[in-house]
């Protein structure tokens, strides 16, 4: 009669954990059936899961307006941490520390994109970064140092040919070289981004926009009117040996055929820190109005595991956050190049005050590379004073 209640008691607590949760997600093609792979693998342990196709833009607006309504999903899968901000002040995702007993597999950059006011409101799941991609034709021996860097750009420069090239007026593109002056957006404090103090006028930042003038004027390197295209135009011809890209641009200089590396950008002249490029992260986040919490919390774990994440980058080719699954995957000079871009980068700012910056912020930066030597702290100050006139 004991066994007997025993194995009721365990039926009965099996049933209690079972639940039916509704997943959002973007995905489509291979990455879509990914997911529904580890729904059915979910959904062997007694719950029933329902995924629901939504446009990638419309799903933030959506869960802020159904949520509260005790309606829309459990789960979200993915959503970037630049929207991230917006949902936790809004009250419908729901912090997910308690549900995380370990964060040692997670790359670090990936918690703190994912981290709001100090508090973890998603489990990160890939990233993306640029990172300097090179020519292994033209590039014996990856640039480890500026003296290198200069010295390879340099000799592969003439005669129709470029030794490197980036969109000089592009400020997501070019941050790395800002943070490793010491500039900074908006002061990150214990997970806290401090958005009356930023620092894109600072001294650090003058001598970026001085540095990025330098590549144009003084190095001759970057032609005026050079965009991501034209540098990867040039790069998949072949008659470029060193650029900055992100992970979006290997197909294509896959299918051109170019031997190619992946490396971090060599710290700039002068500089007080590192290269550190902006990181953007995407993860899974649970409905703060979810009445399945801890089994949309075990959804979100799983498919964030080492074991997903690898199986994820072989459907769609995103680069893992799990550490463990990058290691698997080290032969990838894709994950293992833009893997250490990533470690070493700083989260894009997850606060809504960010909206206010790119404009102003872009503007200067382009303007700073128009003409050599320009009044940089005059430039960089105005567009500060813009983004704070910005902010509310």
């Amino acid at each position: 009669m004991k066994k007997a209640l025993t194995i009721l008691s365990l039926a009965l607590l099996g049933q209690a954990s079972a639940a039916n949760i509704t997943v959002w997600t973007h995905f489509g093609g291979p990455e879509l059936d990914w997911l529904k792979q580890q729904a059915a693998t979910f959904d062997k342990k007694g719950n029933k899961t329902t995924i629901v196709s939504v446009p990638f833009d419309q799903i933030p607006d959506k869960l802020i307006q159904s949520a509260p309504k005790g309606q829309g999903p459990d789960v979200i899968v993915t959503l970037p941490q630049d929207r991230l901000g917006q949902l936790a002040a809004a009250g419908v995702i729901e912090p997910m520390d308690k549900y995380i007993t370990s964060k040692t597999d997670f790359d670090k950059t990936g918690l703190q994109a994912m981290t709001y006011q100090g508090k973890l409101f998603g489990i990160p799941m890939f990233a993306e970064a640029v990172a300097l991609v090179y020519n292994k034709k033209l590039v014996s021996k990856a640039p480890t140092t500026w003296a290198e860097f200069l010295k390879t750009a340099q000799a592969n420069t003439g005669n129709g040919k470029f030794g490197f090239l980036t969109d000089l007026s592009n400020a997501y593109q070019n941050y790395g070289v800002i943070s490793a002056y010491g500039g900074y957006v908006f002061k990150n404090t214990g997970g806290t981004l401090n958005t009356k103090d930023i620092g894109l006028a600072n001294a650090g930042a003058d001598k970026a926009s001085a540095f990025l003038n330098d590549l144009r004027y003084k190095y001759n390197l970057v032609p005026e009117g050079v965009s991501g295209d034209v540098a990867k135009g040039a790069f998949t011809d072949g008659r470029l040996a060193m650029y900055l890209t992100g992970p979006w641009d290997m197909g294509d200089i896959k299918k051109a055929g170019i031997d190619y590396g992946i490396v971090t950008f060599p710290t700039p002249p002068g500089a007080t820190g590192k290269w550190s490029p902006f990181v953007g992260v995407q993860g899974t986040m649970v409905n703060a109005y979810s009445k399945n919490k801890v089994a949309a919390a075990g959804f979100a774990k799983q498919i964030s595991s080492s074991d997903a994440q690898y199986a994820f980058n072989k459907a769609g080719g995103r680069i893992p956050v799990s550490l463990s699954a990058r290691t698997r995957l080290k032969s990838d000079p894709v994950v293992s190049g833009f893997g250490k871009a990533i470690s070493a980068g700083t989260p894009m700012p997850n606060v809504p005050a960010m909206g206010a910056v790119w404009a102003p912020w872009s503007a200067a930066i382009a303007q700073s590379v128009q003409k050599p030597n320009p009044d940089y702290k005059q430039i960089l100050d105005k567009a500060v004073q813009e983004i704070q006139g910005n902010i509310k």
